[in-house]
């Protein structure tokens, strides 16, 4: 038995049909029991609960072989910190009470500052609480940039022709598809082939820019000229807040954009094989196409 939190999520979403897929046992948890009862149709047993409530992961963990773990972003939270600080305490007395032995955490590259990092630090504080557990197998897979979240900027693209964000638009950065992150979590849920605390990082198919995708994506829907727009940090901020995002979120994102902008969250492994995975911008970039005509 296998057990997926965030099974509705772009990565665990994907881990839950990966294992499905594979014939592995399931037990995938969400917030929403309608949000996964198309889940439980494919197989899986689900469970529906507060991340934040030890005893229902307890339970939800208990007889497992491996968990996949991850540290949910509720947009709308008025203290980001908070609510992230209690799911990761959470999941730690969990993992300890329940038993199981080895455990997937999904973090991000930039989890190995301690501060400064807007919700990335959060990530760091829980590679923290994971590294503590004795006798607990962990895999820390710290992933790139998610392709996916450019679908956000579809609907800026639609209305005023532009992309735009408080990232620098010339700054190579790396970026990965949901997808990829998933095969690498369900390969090693399944084969559960490492001991200790391992920290894995995952960069994509390659460095890009801002620039670069937005032109990608241009391409792709027939304005091969739209431009990228580096936004000032009060203007994103802002704007995050008109489209109903908490303060709290906002200015994080907002400090985790400096922290990529001056360098400071960026690879340590640097660029190799094992980091690699294969799925192109330019591949990902037909889906984008696809969700840009359907507005």
């Amino acid at each position: 038995m296998i057990v997926v939190m965030g099974a509705t999520g772009r990565v665990g979403g994907q881990v839950t049909e990966l294992l499905l897929g594979s014939g592995e046992s399931c037990r995938a948890l969400g917030r929403s029991a309608e949000r996964l009862a198309p889940i439980a149709g494919r197989g899986a047993t689900v469970l529906a609960g507060d991340a934040r409530d030890a005893a229902f992961l307890t339970e939800a963990f208990r007889g497992a072989d491996a968990v996949f773990t991850i540290l949910p972003e509720d947009l709308h939270a008025p203290d980001l910190r908070a609510q992230q600080q209690a799911v990761g305490e959470a999941t730690v007395v969990a993992i300890r009470e329940s038993g199981v032995s080895h455990v997937v955490f999904l973090s991000s590259v930039g989890a190995d500052l301690d501060a400064g990092t807007g919700p990335i630090a959060a990530l760091h504080a829980q590679e923290e609480r994971l590294r503590r557990l004795a006798g607990i197998n962990v895999l820390v897979l710290r992933a790139a940039y998610f392709f996916e979240n450019f679908f956000g900027s579809l609907p800026l693209i639609k209305e005023q022709g532009i992309n735009g964000g408080p990232i620098a638009p010339d700054l190579p950065f790396p970026m990965i598809a949901a997808r990829d992150i998933a095969e690498v979590a369900a390969r090693a849920l399944r084969q559960r082939d490492w001991e200790g605390f391992v920290v894995r990082e995952l960069l994509g198919e390659r460095d890009l820019t801002f620039t670069e995708a937005t032109r990608l994506i241009g391409e792709r829907i027939g304005r091969p000229d739209l431009p990228y727009v580096q936004f000032p940090p009060a203007d994103f901020t802002a704007a995050l807040v008109q489209m109903g995002i908490s303060p709290s979120v906002a200015a994080l994102y907002a400090e985790m954009a400096q922290a990529v902008n001056d360098g400071r969250v960026k690879s340590r492994e640097g660029r190799r094989p094992g980091n690699t995975t294969p799925t192109r911008f330019e591949d990902f970039a037909e889906s984008l196409a696809e969700a840009y005509r359907a507005l």
